[in-house]
């Protein structure tokens, strides 16, 4: 009886998680490109190679040294119900959105998950009433929150949320490039092997060795907000 309500309780967690991970979750991230749809208007991103040349670097150099690793912090927070870190976190990764529309993304996505947190109504009031107490939340905060209390593994959640980052990316290069259905899929194919590496190097790093410093995918972004002609939000 013990295995099989493991079983069934692993079975639901997964369910969870590809709920978290779908693109029907009306939490707004098809809408943005962060920076990609600038890579584009100046040529830098033109074809296949190019484009996944950009989304590999950004996954690497950003997303496994910056959004992964304060990811991994904010479910750790959330588990030990340590209120004070969940909120330090927040705040250092919201600071560290270094341009205006990035920012703007992460707070607009958290408010709309929140939001549908709330109007779905399936969670622990308790829980409910500390999601409601942050002020301004970012997106992988409530991110983090509801996949530690859905007892998603860290790992699994970690890996869903670069898998739907590396999806979005690769929607927006095939609609803004634009690229054919087959290209998608083999730039998903390629760089959804590089996962499970990048995820053990995230959860590897230091505190002191997070860092955002990516210049190019800055510039890209804040060239973005003034963009004349675009597909995607700023």
């Amino acid at each position: 009886m013990a295995e099989a309500n493991s079983k069934q309780s692993s079975s639901v967690a997964l369910s969870r998680l590809l709920q978290l991970a779908s693109p029907m979750l009306p939490v707004g991230a098809y809408s943005y490109s962060q920076g990609l749809e600038w890579a584009i208007e100046c040529g830098d991103v033109h074809n296949l190679l190019s484009a996944k040349t950009w989304i590999a670097d950004a996954l690497t150099l950003y997303q496994t040294r910056y959004e992964l690793p304060i990811l991994y912090r904010m479910y750790q927070a959330w588990q030990a119900n340590d209120i004070d870190a969940i909120n330090d976190w927040d705040s250092q990764f919201q600071a560290g959105r270094d341009t205006a529309e990035a920012y703007a993304e992460s707070r607009q996505m958290g408010y709309s998950l929140r939001r549908l947190l709330n109007d779905v109504g399936s969670l622990p009031t308790e829980f409910m009433i500390k999601i409601n107490a942050l002020e301004t939340p970012a997106f992988p905060t409530i991110y983090a929150g509801v996949a530690c209390r859905w007892e998603i593994p860290v790992q699994d959640m970690l890996h869903a949320y670069a898998w739907s980052w590396v999806e979005n990316q690769v929607s927006a290069a095939m609609k803004a490039v634009p690229l054919g259905q087959v290209a998608g899929q083999k730039i998903l194919l390629e760089l959804g092997e590089y996962l499970p590496d990048l995820i053990t190097q995230a959860m590897l790093l230091q505190n002191a060795e997070i860092s955002n410093f990516v210049p190019g995918l800055s510039l890209a972004g804040c060239r973005h907000e003034t963009q004349y002609s675009r597909l995607f939000r700023s």
